[in-house]
């Protein structure tokens, strides 16, 4: 019995490992991680670390004593380089036997393909050590430019801006956030963000960055302009990790494909988290999705464990994510790809509304504001399967929950 070998230590990977004790299964578990810190949160790192207001210890998912206390064996600073059947190689050259394995192996940031993408002062953000370099750079530098108006982006860009930080976003399509939110909200965030000193242009990509002395100076624009630049955030996504899963003979196809129990095509191997590509969870003959959140990487790495252990999966839940930026918490749930119909409430202008994303009439998704209630309402409603018709939802003159159909 040589056990189970989890690749990957973050938030997916601790909770198979987790999960799999909590399952009752008993069988020796390695959790390896190539980041020399404890497993850490993430989500984190582009808001409340990079500003300054959480420190590197309260980031911890879980103490070293309680990996011990349940016969977890955690290994940190170490990268599986090789992997074949019921064999681990790492890249200090040690062999690990293991019976099942779990790829929990996360995404790595998109980079910027243009000359100078590689000076001095050209930033990603995807781990703490990268989000250290961040931070030391924003207490002194100024002007900045943030390419890619998502997530970590425009949550970057809150963070320099409250720190007096002149700050650029710079977008090459029409709206921010576009693979996420509604129009509506795009406009809303492009708006908010100016009105807090934010310059935001889109239909804008880059062509170039130019330095001097090895550090950027300058971005250059498809629009033939030029902006000032001390420091440029890089955050156009992220490629799912699927290496050592093609190594293992699979197909990736933009992700580790997964069947709803977690399961790739390969006897006792599971995926979860942002590396996987899922069956899209409203079924209906969707495509296979990523949904990059640590709530789907929590649920589908306890579905994962679930199945390596043999018990009962747990129910299906409803994705859903959440991203501060400034003052403005943005909770989303469900997925709205291919809504035909949005139906909002609440007042933009007031920066409190919702945003609900209807398809042949049902409903999908909501982007929520600081509109909690309105958030939660919905997210119940699609985990339970509660209807609530658009010509309901547009009675602005009663609360959310008193329009629900049973």
């Amino acid at each position: 019995m040589t056990g189970t070998l989890v690749v990957g230590a973050g938030q997916a990977g601790v909770q198979l490992a987790v999960s799999l004790r909590e399952s009752g299964d008993t069988m020796p578990i390695t959790l390896m991680g190539a980041e020399p810190q404890l497993p850490y949160q993430r989500p984190p790192l582009s808001k409340g670390y990079l500003s300054g207001d959480t420190d590197a210890d309260r980031l911890a998912l879980r103490t070293a004593a309680f990996y011990a206390d349940r016969g977890i064996e955690l290994v940190t600073g170490e990268r599986i380089t090789a992997l074949d059947t019921g064999r681990a190689v790492t890249d200090r050259g040690r062999e690990i036997a293991f019976d099942r394995l779990g790829l929990t192996v996360g995404a790595r940031v998109r980079r910027l393909r243009v000359p100078g993408a590689a000076l001095d002062g050209v930033h990603h953000l995807r781990d703490l050590a990268d989000a250290d370099r961040l931070r030391t750079a924003l207490a002194g530098t100024r002007p900045v430019v943030v390419v890619g108006g998502g997530f970590i982006g425009l949550e970057a860009a809150s963070v320099a801006r409250a720190h007096g930080r002149p700050v650029t976003v710079v977008e090459a399509t029409d709206r921010l956030l576009g693979r996420a939110v509604a129009p509506v909200v795009s406009a809303f965030y492009a708006g908010a963000h100016a009105r807090r000193g934010v310059r935001v242009l889109l239909d804008t990509g880059v062509t170039a960055l130019d330095g001097t002395a090895g550090r950027v100076r300058s971005v250059h624009l498809t629009d033939g302009g030029e902006l000032p630049a001390a420091l440029v955030l890089v955050g156009i996504g992220v490629e799912p990790r699927t290496e050592l899963a093609t190594g293992l003979g699979l197909a990736c196809p933009g992700g580790i494909p997964v069947d709803l129990d977690a399961r790739t095509a390969l006897p006792s191997v599971v995926a979860a988290g942002d590396c996987t590509l899922q069956p899209h969870p409203t079924g209906g003959g969707h495509a296979p999705v990523r949904v990059e959140s640590v709530q789907n990487a929590v649920h589908q790495a306890t579905v994962a464990a679930t199945t390596l252990a043999g018990v009962a999966r747990p129910t299906p839940e409803v994705p859903w994510f959440w991203s501060d930026q400034a003052d403005l918490k943005l909770q989303i749930a469900g997925l709205a790809a291919g809504a035909d119909e949005i139906v909002v409430r609440g007042d933009p202008a007031a920066e409190r509304f919702a945003a609900l994303h209807y398809r042949d009439g049902r409903l999908q998704a909501v982007d929520a504001v600081n509109s909690p209630a309105d958030f939660l309402v919905v997210r119940r409603a699609l985990a339970t399967g509660t209807e609530l018709p658009a010509s309901a939802a547009r009675r602005t003159d009663r609360p959310l929950k008193e329009l629900l159909v049973a």
